[in-house]
């Protein structure tokens, strides 16, 4: 048995048997340990002789979700970490620290469903070496995996599937694919979406993607920002909200491909 798998089994035995089968629609930490290392895979920089991932990972979970963890939530954020470095060993990535794991709540999820967000910081008071990734500063963009199906007995889970959810925003025929957490929408060239509408200030919102949910801020603009036809200074966007800025009218959409 490789080390990996013994970790892994580990982690399933720290919610499975009896209580699994009283939870098995919540998510399972064999889950999150999977789509953790997933993520570590999809975020690698390739510097001249190493290959660095993200060693900061935030977990989201719906209220019920992180509920069912409450009494070994140390022991399970502790098996994640191992689990992650045990990856990165096998796969010989580079890690600026040691993984380290997170979990936060967010009442926008559904139960079953979580999101990941990966970082790469580097260690506190020491600069990056010839070839290391720059620290980010903000947490990247926020992977959300639903399940496709229900599994019918948690002692034995299934991987559920993942989607990559389309975050757009659309106006007079333009459309715009929102890929990170913050975008600034305005008249000036340097904001990420760039309306032609003298009625528009130079910063006029922001669109901001916050643990699972994306709100829209006015940042103290001239004429203010309206959603749905009402005047608001902060608003979290559902699918299809009509976001009126000066006198354009953009749409913005969640879809899944």
């Amino acid at each position: 048995m490789t080390v990996l798998r013994s970790i892994e089994q580990k982690i399933e035995g720290l919610f499975e048997g009896v209580f699994g089968r009283a939870f098995r629609r919540h998510v399972q930490p064999v889950e999150l340990a999977r789509k953790l290392a997933k993520e570590m895979d999809e975020h690698r920089t390739i510097s001249v002789s190493r290959i660095y991932v993200p060693n900061e990972y935030t977990v989201y979970l719906a209220p019920p979700d992180r509920e069912q963890f409450a009494t070994y939530e140390d022991s399970l954020v502790d098996e994640l970490r191992t689990y992650l470095a045990e990856h990165a060993r096998r796969e010989n990535y580079a890690l600026l620290t040691s993984p380290r794991v997170q979990l936060e709540t967010d009442a926008d999820l559904t139960v079953g469903e979580f999101g990941i967000a990966t970082r790469m910081m580097q260690p506190q008071r020491r600069a990056p070496e010839p070839g290391e990734p720059e620290s980010q500063p903000e947490i990247g963009h926020t992977m959300i995996y639903r399940p496709k199906a229900q599994a019918t007995e948690a002692v034995s889970p299934v991987e559920l599937g993942m989607e990559r959810e389309h975050v757009t925003v659309s106006w007079d025929g333009q459309r715009r694919e929102i890929d990170r957490r913050r975008f600034v929408i305005g008249r000036s060239k340097e904001c990420d979406v760039q309306l032609a509408d003298p009625n528009v200030s130079r910063r006029h919102a922001e669109l901001r993607q916050e643990g699972a949910s994306y709100w829209l801020v006015d940042l103290d603009s001239t004429n203010g920002v309206e959603i749905n036809g009402r005047r608001l200074k902060r608003a979290k966007l559902e699918s299809g909200d009509r976001v009126t800025i000066g006198a354009t009218e953009l749409v913005f959409r969640r879809e899944l491909p």
